[in-house]
């Protein structure tokens, strides 16, 4: 599996969530709403979650390895950062001239 696209759709520079992607895999697939979260040791990626009983979030789509999450939150990192240096605020998708292998 490859990331063909990432959209960066929301900056905020003034909150905790920094920023809501969408990742696209393989031109098929594709994951909303996983956010860039300014946290006690820095920026981290929350994936998509809802809210179960009290208070609890459980992930809806989530990578089941450790190694396949590092790739996602690189590339998703390398956008966002791109787009800050750039002080880009619209929803400009990044298509990868070379696709990012997942797994």
């Amino acid at each position: 599996m490859e990331i063909t696209d990432i959209r960066i759709r929301k900056i905020n520079d003034d909150a905790k969530m920094k920023a809501v992607v969408s990742v696209t895999f393989d031109d098929e697939f594709v994951v909303h709403d996983i956010k860039i979260i300014d946290g006690q040791s820095g920026l981290f990626i929350a994936m998509p979650s809802r809210k179960m009983g009290e208070g609890d979030f459980r992930d809806i789509a989530h990578p089941l390895t450790s190694e396949t999450r590092n790739k996602i939150k690189d590339a998703i990192f390398e956008k966002y950062n791109a787009q800050v240096e750039n002080k880009e605020t619209s929803s400009v998708g990044f298509n990868a001239s070379a696709a990012i292998p997942c797994v």
